[in-house]
């Protein structure tokens, strides 16, 4: 097939040339090969597409009818190139980017939202879900996630900001319950976990200026797979939640929450965003990815939170 459409290009080049030497010039290649192209079509279809002579060519009306498939196959295939540089280079088409329901919701939408108005060439899919999304089958353009690390050397992993995991409780809670001043103290809390987190139970304290590393394990009753439901819980007087910084940012400033043990940190996440490994990423790819980082840039500061380059 792809010999039947080069040839299909030579024959055209040489109607629009009227030579075959015009074509073979035009083409790159020799005068031979384009004469081998034009009999192997006619050879292959039983027809003469050409009258040949020693002044000129003509076209023979099975020619005629045959040049002007040839024009909208190549008129066809042109299109394409257009649509896919402009896919490649401009901000039109898909994009597909997964996150969690909360990060989309939290930081993801809000990141985009400005640039998504600026860009209404593009149709832009959110995936959230809290499973593992295969980026190749489910069509992901960026995927976004939070972890310690990333071991798949098949994906391009972008940091973008390192988020500390705290604990918090509301302000009734601390009043009413038995005093925190050490990682021992929690012993007697019970824990709010998103039990995404593998080991949620257990947690590594390590003092801020000190050093001193405590692990402790802590009782659970009640758990979620949901940050806005672990915040609703520890809101309501239930215990003390481990979540990220990211999540309760808002919670902290009007004061619905409170830091348990600010002076101990727990182990630190990442928040990378993900794109299979590719020679050469579309723009939007990269504009996107821009406009995360910036928004990730700005953030409000404080401890528990710091840029990654």
């Amino acid at each position: 097939m792809l010999d039947q459409l080069r040839a299909m290009g030579v024959f055209a080049c040489v109607v629009e040339k009227s030579s075959f030497s015009g074509a073979a010039r035009n083409l790159g290649i020799t005068t031979s090969a384009v004469s081998q192209q034009i009999r192997s079509l006619e050879q292959e279809m039983d027809v003469t597409l050409l009258h040949r002579s020693t002044r000129k060519l003509s076209l023979t009306e099975a020619g005629q009818a045959f040049f002007h498939s040839c024009q909208e196959m190549l008129a066809a295939a042109e299109r394409g190139k257009i649509r896919i540089n402009e896919l490649r280079d401009d901000l039109i088409g898909d994009l597909r980017i997964a996150t969690t329901p909360e990060l989309g919701a939290l930081h993801v939408v809000p990141a985009l939202s400005h640039w998504m108005s600026a860009h209404r060439g593009l149709s832009v899919h959110f995936e959230a879900d809290h499973r593992y999304i295969d980026l190749i089958e489910g069509r992901i353009d960026i995927a976004i996630r939070m972890s310690p690390r990333i071991d798949d050397q098949s994906l391009n992993a972008i940091p973008m900001v390192r988020v500390d995991q705290i604990l918090v409780a509301s302000p009734s809670y601390l009043n009413q319950s038995a005093p925190i001043s050490r990682p021992e103290d929690l012993m007697n809390h019970d824990l709010i976990p998103v039990n995404l987190m593998s080991g949620y139970q257990h947690l590594s304290f390590q003092h801020l200026s000190t050093g001193e590393s405590i692990d402790i394990e802590m009782k659970n009753r009640l758990q979620t797979n949901n940050v806005f439901i672990a915040k609703s819980l520890c809101q309501h007087g239930h215990g003390v939640a481990r979540i990220l910084y990211l999540d309760v940012q808002k919670e902290l400033i009007n004061g619905s929450l409170v830091e348990v043990l600010p002076e101990w940190n727990l182990p630190a996440f990442t928040l990378y965003a993900l794109t299979q490994k590719r020679e050469q990423q579309p723009m939007k790819i990269h504009r996107c990815l821009d406009a995360l980082k910036q928004y990730f840039s700005q953030l409000p500061g404080g401890r528990n939170l710091q840029e990654v380059s």
